[in-house]
């Protein structure tokens, strides 16, 4: 019984495609892809990465990193002949860089989300005009979020036209 209604269910799933294909087309877009793939949201991340704080922030996690690697390698060599004090001493060297680490991590992410989230502010509008028209041009019924999709042919995936429709809008 159980069998049958999953059967039935594939079969109605199956029928429902095929008159969505057989009206229009079926496609995929991932929407912050094409977003993010955009000139101008590439020269946004360009501009963010050669301003002197988030450069500098980059430069101490660079660092902070280089200086967590070389105590490890000095640990995992001397540390055996070094007595319980030297390994406190090294034990919470290596805590306040772990902090340090995570603070300049913390502060990195945040300046991405921001620039991340105003990128999207900026071109959500056009993009998604840009996309209302692929959808029309193309005969579009039915629009998946590339999210949610296994696998696609490429000639359904429409981010790589939207990336280049939004680049074109925002000249």
């Amino acid at each position: 019984m159980r069998i049958a209604k999953i059967f039935l269910f594939t079969l109605a799933a199956l029928f429902t495609v095929t008159t969505f294909a057989a009206e229009g087309k079926i496609a995929v877009v991932d929407f912050g892809k094409a977003i993010f793939g955009s000139d101008v949201a590439k020269a946004r991340v360009k501009q963010m990465q050669s301003e002197s704080d988030y450069a500098s922030l980059q430069a101490k996690y660079e660092s902070t990193v280089a200086d967590m690697q070389a105590l490890k390698k000095e640990v995992d060599s001397k540390s055996m002949t070094w007595s319980e004090a030297q390994k406190d001493e090294a034990q919470k060297k290596m805590e306040f860089l772990r902090a340090d680490l995570e603070l300049t991590t913390r502060k990195v992410q945040a300046d991405q989300k921001a620039l991340q989230s105003s990128v999207v502010q900026e071109l959500r509008p056009k993009a998604g005009e840009a996309l209302q028209e692929l959808i029309k041009e193309e005969g579009v019924v039915l629009l998946i979020n590339a999210e949610a999709v296994v696998t696609v042919a490429p000639e359904l995936d429409l981010t790589v036209k939207l990336t280049d429709r939004l680049n074109k809008k925002t000249k």
